[in-house]
């Protein structure tokens, strides 16, 4: 019994020793330690800036509470948070100068209120009235966070430098060379007694008769001529020495009013063989051709003035392209040119350049430009619809797509990319455009990137940053309480 009472003594005495050393250690242990380093300790957060909503389709819609857009009826979206500038004194807030209206930002307030339609006046910072850099008037740099470049389907293009195209595609439409129509008429009163080309559309040969008409005026010239020939042979009774003097005169006199009447000199000499006037005569087509037009009716009577057949040669057309009034210095006379059919796969034929006509179609901004195209088949058909490419000499240039640059009517801009989100407008100088691309003369350099969709958006919110950074200090409100003056805002300008 002694023994076992002696046993447990010791074991109690081992446990109270043992908890005794634990909690040594850790007393000591714990003064010991390394100091927790400083960087595992949590940073101070910079306070917070006040949530804002804006329309998605009218940038200058900015409220301070969730809400639809009195414009469009959108649904207000969450804007980023702006980046806080660097304080003047470390820890201070920022300061603010002034309240302006969602609506229009050249209607200020010196404190808080509401607008006409209730919407709250917008808190303008001192740090907002400084503009980023030079920039066009009226435009001002702006910051997109990348969620709202999203929101925007905002892309960027980078400017490079590439070869422009050395051809000019285009459409053109297959017509008659004026310069080989001819009109057959007569120069003398007749009546028509038959008719050879009988139906338009007709093939004639050069030479070929088209009609017979009978005249009184030529036939009394005819027998005139015939007279005057007999005289030449009978002598003159008091002068022997000029014999057929006279009649040589005559005869000269006579032939000489024929031809002015446009009869031929085979006509004139079978008159001649014959030795009697016919009492009709065949008029000829003066080119090989088609007849286009057929006025000539058995028995009608004509006169000088009345055209009787137009004759055209088509061994050679006209093709009339339509070109852009933009693409005009890309053209010269002289430019070789391809025409093909649609409808016709594997031919082509080809012409050149010969006059660029001196008007632009009111309606569709295109100017003519003549091609001459050999026809040697007679293939080609007036009135064809064709595909023709002109060629140009290609160079190379800095472009970028069309949809990059805004066209405001008086200048070009563009919005370059910088770091940050920032797009910065640059105005350009635009040169030729070819392919949906257009050549950059000067405002940008090669390897910058330029914004790329959401043109109306991104000029909205870069005229609404410029009306505000414009405007160092409120204006007074008037005695009735509106707060704000009427002063047209720059953001809400018309775009030229």
């Amino acid at each position: 019994m002694k023994r076992r009472n002696k046993w447990l003594a010791v074991v109690l005495t081992v446990v109270v020793l043992g908890l005794g050393v634990a909690i040594l250690l850790r007393v000591f242990g714990g003064r010991g330690a390394a100091p927790e380093s400083p960087s595992t300790q949590p940073a101070e957060q910079p306070p917070s800036l006040p949530q804002k909503w804006q329309c998605p389709m009218h940038p200058q819609v900015i409220s301070d509470r969730p809400g639809d857009c009195p414009i469009c009826n959108m649904k207000l979206v969450p804007m980023a948070p702006p980046t806080p500038p660097a304080p003047a004194q470390k820890g201070g807030p920022r300061k603010v100068k002034f309240y302006r209206s969602p609506m229009n930002p050249a209607q200020t307030s010196p404190e808080p209120r509401k607008d006409e339609m209730g919407m709250d006046y917008v808190p303008v910072y001192e740090d907002e009235l400084v503009p980023a850099g030079p920039t066009p008037s009226g435009y001002a740099t702006i910051q997109l966070s990348p969620e709202r470049q999203q929101l925007l389907a905002l892309k960027t293009v980078e400017v490079a430098t590439a070869p422009i195209a050395g051809s000019l595609r285009t459409t053109g439409r297959v017509t008659y060379d004026e310069t080989r129509l001819h009109h057959v008429h007569t120069r003398y009163e007749a009546y028509v007694e038959h008719v050879y080309a009988d139906f338009t559309g007709k093939y004639v040969k050069k030479g070929e008769p088209l009609a017979s008409v009978y005249s009184p005026e030529l036939l009394a010239a005819a027998n005139e001529y015939l007279i005057a020939l007999g005289s030449r042979q009978v002598p003159l009774l008091n002068n022997p020495q000029g014999k057929g003097q006279n009649g040589l005169d005559l005869v000269a006199s006579a032939r000489q009013k024929l031809r002015l009447w446009n009869i031929s000199e085979a006509d004139i000499q079978a008159l001649e063989r014959r030795g009697q006037a016919s009492e009709s005569l065949k008029l000829y087509s003066p080119i090989s051709g088609y007849v286009i037009n057929k006025m000539a009716v058995h028995g009608m009577r004509i006169k000088p003035e009345d055209s009787l057949f137009d004759i055209v040669d088509l061994s050679r057309v006209w093709v009339l392209a339509d070109v852009y009034e933009y693409e005009l210095p890309r053209l010269r006379l002289g430019q070789a040119a391809t025409m093909t059919l649609a409808y016709w796969p594997n031919r082509s034929w080809s012409g050149r350049i010969t006059y660029i006509y001196p008007s632009v179609d009111p309606k569709t901004r295109t100017v003519k430009v003549r091609l001459e195209v050999e026809n040697t088949g007679g293939d080609l058909k007036a009135e064809m619809y064709a595909n023709v490419v002109i060629s140009t000499s290609p160079r190379t240039a800095l472009v970028v797509p069309e949809e990059a640059v805004l066209e405001t009517g008086t200048r070009r801009l563009v919005f370059v990319v910088q770091d940050g989100g920032k797009l910065e407008p640059r105005e350009v100088t635009a040169g030729e455009r070819a392919e949906r691309k257009l050549e950059i003369k000067s405002g940008v350099n090669a390897g910058e990137r330029v914004a790329l969709g959401a043109a109306f958006l991104i000029d909205s919110e870069s005229r609404l940053q410029a009306a505000i950074a414009g405007m160092a200090a409120p204006s007074t409100p008037p005695p009735d309480g509106g707060g704000s003056t009427n002063a047209p805002s720059p953001s809400h300008q018309g775009h030229h």
